[in-house]
C-alpha cells in the first residue's frame, strides 16, 4: 500500500507527499506514524514561532523607530546616513528569519497544488518586501519595511497562539493514553515482579493494589474492590468488581486489592479501541465541512482578486500614489486568508469526540452526529434497554379465603425457587430478599422442569409453577378468578399450599428507574419514541402505557426489526434505533443514526454511528444534546469567519477610505486575520465546559 500523509492536528488533510498542512502549516506526517509523534511535531513547530516572534521582535521595534512615518505621528526626528540601508538590513533579516516557516509552508501547499492560507502570507509579504527593496535604491522615501516587519511579527505572533489554542483542543488522544500505567506486578509462581505494561500477554495475572490504576483489561480472579470507570467509561459511581467481573485498563483500583487474569493487550485494549474511535471520528467530515471546504478554496481567488483590484484602482484609477496602492493590496490579499473558516469546524468535531468519549459516548461518524439533531423519531429495543431484562415482582394477588398474607406467600413460594437458574425463579426469590423476608430451607424438593417445583416449607406443602403444572396436579379453584388484563400484561405464577390454590404472583420485566426520565427528556426535545418488543401485545402495551410511549411494535421477531424502522422512514421521520450492537446490528444499520448501546470494552460496533459503553437510555438525551450543542458551535464558528471576511475585505481593500478615512493597514489586517482564528478556537474549546444532560 502506497504511503500517504496526513496532518496530525487535521487527519481531513491526506497528500500523497511530504509536504505542509495547507490548514494548520505544520509538517505532514506518514500516516502509520502515532498520534504521539504528531503531536510532538506540533509542539516543535509552535516553539519555533515563539522563537522567531522574540527573536525578530527587537528588529521590528528597531525598524518602527527608525521608520519616517512612526517618527512623523510621533512627533520626533531620528534621521541619519545610511537610514535606507539599515532598515534595508533590518528588513531583510526579519523577512527571511521571521518568514521561513511562511515560505516552506507555501512552497508545500504549491507543491501538493493545493494553494491556500500560507501561499496568501508568502505572497504579501514577498511583495511588500519586493516592493520596499526597490524603493530603497529608486525612491527611498517611499518603502513599507515597517509594515511589512509589523506584519511578519504578527502573523508569527498569531500562529504561536493559534497553535496553543490548537493543542488544548486536541489533547484528548494523549490524555487517554497516559491512562495506562507504565509498569505492573506480575504474579507468576508466587513471586510478584513489576514489569512494563507493553510486555503484558494474554494469560498473564497482574496484581492491582488499592490505589493504583488497571493496566490491561481481564477479568477478576481473586478480591473484591471498587473501581472508578469514570474517566472511561463516564460512569460517576465507583462499580464493586469481584471474582468473574470484567475490567478496564486505565480505570483505577481504590480499595481492595483485586488479581487479574489479562484479556486483551495492546491494540485490543477498550482503551486503545476508544482512541481508535476519536481518530476515525476526527477524520470524518460532517457534511458542513464539506461546505466550508469549498468556501475556503473560493476565497484564495477572492484574496488574489481582490490584491489586485485594490492595487489596480488605488494606483491608477485613484491615484494615491504606489506605496498606498501597495499596502491596500497586501492589506487585502492577508484579511482575506481563509484560516478561520479552515478551522471552523474541525476544531469543534475534535472537542466534540473528545467530550463525548469522557461521558462514554464514542462517536464513529460525525455525520452520524450531525444527522442526530434532526431526529424526530427514537426506537428501543425494550428488553435490556428500557427495561432490566430481569423479572420482578409487580403484585401478588390472593385467594380470598386463604388467611395467609401476601409477603407470607412470597417468603414460601422463594423457598422452593431458591436453588432455581430460571429468570422467573431468580425474580421471585430477589423479590423476597429485598423486603428482608427470611427464606427457610425446603425439603424433599422436586422439580417439574418447564412447569415449576414442589418441595416442604416450615411443614406445608408448597407447590409453585405455571398453570400447566397447577392442571396436570388438578389444583384449581372456580371462586379464585384474576382478571384476565392482568394475567396478560404479566407473567404469572401460581402458588398452591397444602394442594390448595392460595394465590398467583405477577411477574414482569422490570422497567428501569431511568426510563420514564428518558421518555420525558426526549418528549421535551420534540422527539417521538417508539419501543420494539418480542412480548404479546397486551404485556407490550403495558409497558408502553407505563413509560407513555408514542408507539409500541409488539410480537416483533428479530429479523422483522428493521422493516419496522422502515416503516417509520418511509412516514418521513429521522430515525434513530438504539439497540444491541450485534443482534440489532441491521436495524441499526438501516435507521439513519444507530445507537449501540452497553457496548462497555467491546466498542468496535460496525454497524452504529454512536457507540455507547454504558447500558443506560440516559446516554441516548446526552448524544442527542450532544449533537445539537455541536451543531449550534459549528454554525456559530461559519457565521464568525465568513462574516469576518465579508466585511473585512472590502475595509481592507478601501471603500471607506474616500468617504471615512478609514484604512486597515497591513499590520492590522493580519492581528484581524489571526484574532479571528484565534476566536474560532477558543469558541470550540467552550464546548469543553458543556455538561451533557
Amino acid at each position: 500500500m502506497e504511503l500517504m500523509y496526513t496532518c496530525p492536528m487535521d487527519p481531513d488533510i491526506i497528500r500523497e507527499q511530504p509536504g505542509i498542512c495547507p490548514k494548520c502549516g505544520m509538517k505532514l506526517v506518514p500516516m502509520n506514524s502515532s498520534h504521539e509523534e504528531g503531536r510532538e511535531d506540533h509542539s516543535s513547530m509552535e516553539k519555533d514561532f515563539r522563537k522567531r516572534f522574540f527573536i525578530s521582535l527587537p528588529a521590528v521595534l528597531l525598524t518602527m523607530l527608525l521608520s519616517p512615518n512612526i517618527q512623523k505621528w510621533l512627533h520626533f526626528n531620528l534621521n541619519f546616513s545610511g537610514i535606507q540601508v539599515l532598515l534595508f538590513v533590518l528588513g531583510t533579516f526579519i523577512f527571511f528569519f521571521g518568514g521561513i516557516p511562511f515560505f516552506k509552508a507555501a512552497k508545500g501547499e504549491l507543491f501538493s497544488k493545493n494553494p491556500g492560507m500560507m501561499t496568501l502570507v508568502a505572497f504579501a509579504i514577498t511583495a511588500g518586501y519586493t516592493f520596499s527593496v526597490a524603493a530603497t535604491f529608486l525612491f527611498p522615501k517611499e518603502s513599507l519595511y515597517w509594515e511589512i516587519s509589523t506584519l511578519i511579527s504578527v502573523f508569527l505572533l498569531g500562529h504561536w497562539l493559534e497553535m496553543r489554542a490548537v493543542r488544548g483542543a486536541t489533547g484528548a488522544l494523549s490524555e487517554l493514553a497516559k491512562l495506562i500505567p507504565p509498569s505492573a506486578h506480575l504474579l507468576q509462581n508466587g513471586n510478584i515482579t513489576d514489569v512494563k505494561t507493553s510486555q503484558l500477554v494474554m494469560g498473564n495475572k497482574v496484581l492491582v493494589k488499592p490505589g493504583e490504576k488497571i493496566p490491561v483489561d481481564g477479568a477478576v480472579i481473586d478480591g473484591e474492590s471498587s473501581v472508578n470507570e469514570s474517566m472511561v467509561t463516564g460512569e460517576s459511581r465507583p462499580i464493586t468488581k469481584k471474582k468473574g467481573d470484567k475490567v478496564i485498563g486505565g480505570t483505577i483500583n481504590q480499595d481492595g486489592a483485586l488479581t487479574i487474569e489479562v484479556s486483551k493487550t495492546g491494540a485490543d485494549t477498550a482503551i486503545s479501541q476508544i482512541m481508535k474511535l476519536i481518530r476515525e471520528a476526527q477524520s470524518s467530515k460532517p457534511n458542513v465541512q464539506h461546505l466550508a471546504d469549498r468556501a475556503a478554496s473560493v476565497l484564495f481567488f477572492v484574496a488574489i482578486i481582490a490584491g489586485t483590484i485594490s492595487f489596480v484602482t488605488w494606483a491608477f484609477i485613484l491615484p494615491e500614489g504606489i506605496v498606498f496602492a501597495a499596502t491596500v493590496a497586501v492589506a487585502a490579499i492577508v484579511v482575506a486568508c481563509p484560516h478561520a473558516l479552515g478551522l471552523a469546524i474541525p476544531t469543534v468535531t475534535t472537542i466534540t469526540s473528545t467530550l463525548g468519549a469522557k461521558n462514554g459516548i464514542l462517536i464513529k461518524d460525525m455525520k452520524g452526529l450531525e444527522i442526530a439533531r434532526k431526529i424526530s423519531y427514537v426506537v428501543f429495543d425494550k428488553t435490556g434497554t428500557l427495561t432490566k431484562g430481569e423479572f420482578g415482582v409487580v403484585d401478588v394477588m390472593m385467594n380470598q379465603e386463604s388467611k395467609i398474607k401476601n409477603q407470607e406467600l412470597l417468603k414460601l413460594a422463594a423457598a422452593v425457587e431458591l436453588n432455581s437458574q430460571h429468570s422467573i425463579a431468580k425474580g421471585i426469590v430477589q423479590d423476597a430478599k429485598n423486603k428482608g423476608l427470611k427464606i427457610s430451607t425446603v425439603k424433599k424438593f422436586k422439580s417439574y422442569p418447564g412447569r415449576g417445583a414442589e418441595g416442604i416449607v416450615d411443614n406445608r406443602f408448597v407447590i409453585v409453577g405455571n398453570i400447566t403444572l397447577m392442571k396436570d396436579l388438578r389444583i384449581h379453584d372456580s371462586k379464585f378468578i384474576i382478571p384476565d388484563s392482568k394475567i396478560k400484561a404479566a407473567t404469572p405464577v401460581y402458588v398452591a399450599i397444602n394442594n390448595k390454590l392460595t394465590g398467583i404472583i405477577l411477574l414482569a420485566d422490570i422497567i428501569r428507574e431511568e426510563s420514564k426520565t428518558v421518555v420525558k427528556r426526549l418528549h421535551d426535545m420534540g422527539i417521538k419514541i417508539a419501543m420494539l418488543t418480542g412480548d404479546t401485545p397486551d404485556v407490550a402495551n403495558e409497558t408502553g402505557k407505563q413509560l407513555n410511549m408514542d408507539t409500541v411494535f409488539a410480537q416483533v421477531l428479530p429479523k422483522d426489526k428493521v422493516n419496522k424502522i422502515k416503516q417509520l422512514q418511509q412516514d418521513g421521520n429521522i430515525v434513530a434505533m438504539v439497540g444491541d450492537g450485534v443482534n440489532d446490528a441491521p436495524s441499526l444499520t438501516q435507521a439513519h443514526v444507530g445507537i449501540a448501546i452497553g457496548a462497555g470494552t467491546d466498542v468496535a460496533v460496525e454497524s452504529a454511528d454512536i457507540v455507547l459503553m454504558k447500558n443506560d437510555p440516559m446516554d441516548v438525551v446526552k448524544a442527542i444534546s450532544l449533537s445539537r450543542k455541536t451543531n449550534t458551535k459549528m454554525v456559530q464558528n461559519l457565521i464568525w469567519a465568513t462574516g469576518y471576511n465579508t466585511f473585512a475585505v472590502p475595509i481592507a481593500a478601501g471603500i471607506l477610505y474616500p468617504s471615512f478615512g478609514i484604512l486597515l493597514r497591513p499590520e492590522w489586517a493580519a492581528l484581524l486575520m489571526s484574532a479571528s482564528s484565534i476566536i474560532v478556537v477558543f469558541n470550540a474549546l467552550l464546548l469543553r465546559r458543556t455538561k451533557l444532560d
